[in-house]
């Protein structure tokens, strides 16, 4: 059961990296990578929106970073390291 729960949670954090990237290109997607994306934008999307009140953190003049996805990285991250 906890290989199960340890796969589950691994799966999702290569697909939180694969949203993370190919978001800006969601576009141009074709075929089975577009399913791909779809599949975990539908789980990503609500989840994310969930820590919606966390400001970008600034780290240089006119570029900021996206701390929801840094968030729910570590907390799969804890998650993954507690099973």
């Amino acid at each position: 059961m906890f290989f199960i729960i340890h796969l589950l949670i691994n799966i999702l954090i290569v697909g939180l990296f694969l949203y993370s990237k190919l978001l800006p290109y969601e576009d141009r997607l074709t075929g089975q990578y577009k399913q791909t994306f779809n599949f975990f934008k539908g789980i990503f999307k609500p989840v994310l929106s969930l820590f919606s009140g966390i400001k970008p953190f600034q780290v240089g003049t006119g570029l900021s970073v996206d701390m929801t996805q840094i968030l729910l990285l570590i907390i799969l991250l804890v998650l993954n390291y507690f099973y």
